[in-house]
């Protein structure tokens, strides 16, 4: 087992998400593990993911470019896998590189989980944890409310179980 560094303390503000996706969990697992179909929905809307990079182990690093919809400006973001779990649950820190929201950047932990549904979908159980702050919070459930908005969309175009 690899020698994790500790967490910080975590703050108050937790977000928790639940979405049923109309896929498989083996390809929602695939989805979430695969830099080149990561980089194809991550990202909200107004911030789509132009680059990812995956070393999916535990105490590997994983990073995100977010590219504003506009094409001005970027955001980098990050974290290290603390339990890689197939298919069932990936837990990794996230922090974005510079100051947002509300201060400087600080490591916060995102835990996610999936079970099969018994109609063949896919439950997603989501928890972000250690957010700064109830604006921070808000931030992040926008940001991830359209990031699975993209999400789900990528899914339906590739039920086939093609991971293009």
């Amino acid at each position: 087992m690899t020698d994790l560094p500790p967490l910080p303390e975590m703050t108050d503000h937790v977000l928790h998400m639940e979405r049923v996706f109309d896929a498989p969990r083996d390809l929602v697992w695939r989805a979430w593990t695969r830099p080149e179909v990561t980089v194809l929905w991550l990202g909200p809307v107004e911030w789509p993911a132009v680059k990812v990079e995956q070393d999916l182990r535990v105490g590997g690093l994983w990073r995100a470019c977010l590219k504003s919809a506009e094409g001005d400006d970027v955001l980098w973001q990050g974290g290290m896998y603390r339990e890689v779990d197939p298919p069932r649950r990936l837990v990794f820190t996230f922090k974005w590189d510079e100051s947002h929201e509300d201060g400087p950047p600080a490591d916060t932990l995102v835990t996610v989980q999936f079970e099969d549904t018994d109609d063949g979908k896919t439950r997603m159980r989501f928890t972000h944890q250690g957010l700064k702050s109830e604006r921070s919070l808000t931030g992040h459930e926008h940001g991830w409310t359209s990031t699975f908005g993209r999400f789900d969309a990528w899914l339906k175009d590739n039920t086939s179980g093609d991971d293009r």
